[in-house]
């Protein structure tokens, strides 16, 4: 029974697997070279999980060879088509360039003459000595530096304070799953070899589990806006925005007004939020509520030396915070101490 259910998880992922890659190469509407090589991606992860599912559930007697041969060539390019999707999904890149196609064109053929000339079912020793460990090399080389594509939204995902999107965290996730399945099958290959099969099922589904939570998840099959985090500022440029920006915050106080948003400022220096945003982060290393809720902490301070007869309520609320819980926990977070503490510190 447990041989079964284990056989039944896998192949459901499996089979599932073909399903999503025929879909992405032939029948979604989003003719994107990016779900070409997703699509693509998925078709190998597929052929070489299936390639496990037979290795692990049939006889070794009963093993068909050319099974094995297929499912560990397209071991040689699942590195590649992972790179090729992030980096066109990161660039919403429109077209394969020559070199790419090149690129891939060279990887197949390595493999595939590589099969013509030392066909498994004849040369097994050389396939499991050598030339397995150079095709686990060289996927490894791919997912190394995919994770270099993805640098600015790693960025992001580990910055407090600064949202991503639902694409951007797609693709995190892709990336993030497709190490998960690299490192089980390096584990499988020396200790146990069905973890590669399993890692595989449980990925699939936590990624299509990804999409269903996520009301907006066309997204994710679109091209990602033009976002500020691969655009960057001249040096030049952003001093002459925070000059502005501080000379606006301090003259207009705008920071008083609790509803003040980042597209309420942008407007007052004539830029993009984006690119106001860009500037915060890029270059002042603050999100927007940690730069407002800063110049509302410095208001409340001088408030608090100025008027002891006012309550600490009032006072969070003439400097600008929406509630008293807002204004303690912004403050301690800022100075270290309460409010009170403050208070008590000036007398």
């Amino acid at each position: 029974m447990e041989n079964q259910l284990l056989f039944f998880f896998c192949a459901l992922g499996v089979f599932n697997g073909f399903l999503v890659s025929l879909y992405l190469l032939f029948f979604t509407k989003q003719k994107r070279i990016q779900n070409l090589f997703l699509g693509l991606l998925v078709l190998l992860l597929s052929i070489r999980i299936g390639k496990s599912l037979h290795t692990i559930f049939t006889p070794r007697e009963d093993r068909n060879l050319l099974i094995l041969q297929v499912g560990l060539s397209a071991c040689f390019l699942i590195g590649v088509s992972l790179f090729y999707y992030l980096k066109s999904s990161v660039e919403n890149t429109k077209k394969i360039t020559s070199f790419w196609k090149i690129h891939f064109v060279f990887l197949l053929l390595v493999v595939v003459v590589v099969g013509l000339a030392k066909p498994y079912p004849s040369n097994s020793d050389f396939w499991n000595t050598y030339f397995v460990k150079f095709i686990y090399t060289v996927w490894g080389i791919y997912v190394v530096i995919s994770g270099f594509v993805l640098k600015d939204i790693f960025k992001k995902v580990f910055k407090r304070g600064v949202k991503c999107t639902i694409a951007e965290l797609w693709l995190f996730n892709v990336y993030i799953a497709n190490v998960l399945i690299y490192v089980a099958y390096i584990i499988g290959f020396f200790y146990f070899y069905y973890v590669g099969t399993l890692t595989f099922s449980f990925v699939f589904y936590g990624l299509l589990f990804f999409l269903l939570f996520k009301s907006n998840r066309d997204n994710v099959f679109k091209d990602i806006p033009e976002k500020y985090a691969f655009k960057k500022i001249e040096s030049e440029e952003a001093v002459l925005i925070i000059e502005a920006l501080e000379n606006v915050m301090q003259q207009k106080e705008l920071y008083k007004n609790t509803n003040t948003k980042l597209n309420n400022i942008a407007k007052e220096l004539h830029i993009s939020a984006h690119k106001l945003s860009q500037i915060l982060n890029d270059n002042l290393g603050k999100s927007f509520a940690q730069y407002i809720n800063e110049y509302r902490v410095e208001e409340a301070k001088k408030l608090i030396a100025k008027n002891s007869k006012y309550t600490l309520e009032v006072i969070g609320y003439e400097a600008g915070f929406s509630s008293r819980s807002t204004f303690y926990a912004t403050f301690k977070k800022i100075t270290g101490i309460t409010p009170a503490a403050f208070r008590d510190s000036l007398t």
